[in-house]
């Protein structure tokens, strides 16, 4: 291959930056000055500078709890996710062929499903009179309903099921393309079943679960209608908040922060698994 000349390497780069210019435009005025105008206005109080925001959210423990609690329902529902997700793949991957394709359009099915009639469908369930609390009266395993609903429990259970699928796909995703050259491999040197699993299989599929799990806890974040109907007013999220002081009291400036600070750490998350993913690849490298 013939090397550039400097003039054909502008030229090129020219018009790469032509073609590539409406789209950058595009992106920045839909995903930038959005994030511009929370910046400013977090900051703005009365028309004049001020820091109050923050330090009305630094200084109150009520903010603090509310930020505790969002972060404790996205660390939660993850952890269920990939519990419960990782052996649902792990199924799917090994049923014959000609059934995958169905179970992952069962699993998929529920985002086909509106986030609001989810949410009441498990109200519905939850509830002291609902289909859960009936069936263990009726079988003698309790004689007071269980408190599933208009608490924190309940508020994970409903976030649970919404986002199973987002984790259960990049996973099977990345089972799918594993090479099972390797998990034969292991089986020809003496590897029980159990062993390749965990040695072989496992780490294998990691950057799907990583991915995956780094998805849930990111939407998890930004829940606000789930948490609203079966927290019950109990279980307060920052995007909760957030709509209580724009809608309630017109707080843009206190909203902009509550927003600003809760993509500043999901930003800092983002980047701290993305460095530790670069410390892991070179440790094995």
């Amino acid at each position: 291959m013939l090397a550039r000349t400097p003039l054909e390497a502008k030229s090129r780069l020219a018009s790469n930056l032509s073609l590539t210019a409406p789209a950058v435009t595009l992106m920045t005025v839909v995903c930038m000055a959005p994030i511009v105008v929370l910046f400013a206005l977090s900051f703005v109080e009365g028309g004049q500078f001020t820091i109050q925001h923050y330090a009305r959210i630094f200084g109150s423990p009520v903010y603090l709890s509310i930020f505790g609690t969002t972060i404790g329902l996205s660390i939660g529902v993850t952890v269920l996710a990939v519990i419960f997700g990782y052996p649902l793949c792990y199924f799917i991957y090994c049923l014959p062929r000609q059934y995958r394709g169905i179970a992952i359009i069962l699993v998929s099915l529920p985002l086909w499903t509106s986030i609001l009639v989810r949410t009441y469908a498990w109200l519905i369930i939850l509830q002291r009179k609902g289909v859960i609390n009936s069936l263990l009266t009726k079988a003698g395993l309790i004689d007071q309903p269980l408190p599933l609903v208009f608490n924190f429990t309940g508020a994970m259970i409903g976030m649970f099921h919404i986002v199973l699928p987002l984790f259960i796909l990049p996973v099977y995703s990345s089972m799918v393309k594993l090479d099972r050259s390797l998990l034969m491999a292991a089986s020809s040197l003496g590897a029980s079943r159990t062993y390749t699993f965990w040695k072989v299989f496992l780490p294998l599929t990691y950057p799907g679960v990583s991915a995956g799990a780094l998805l849930v806890f990111i939407y998890a974040l930004g829940f606000y209608i789930t948490p609203q109907v079966l927290g019950g007013g109990r279980v307060v999220t920052v995007s909760m908040k957030v709509a209580e002081n724009t809608t309630m009291y017109s707080e843009w400036g206190a909203s902009s922060a509550l927003g600003l600070l809760l993509l500043v750490f999901t930003g800092a998350v983002i980047g701290s698994l993305a460095f530790l993913a670069r410390r892991m690849g070179k440790g094995y490298a």
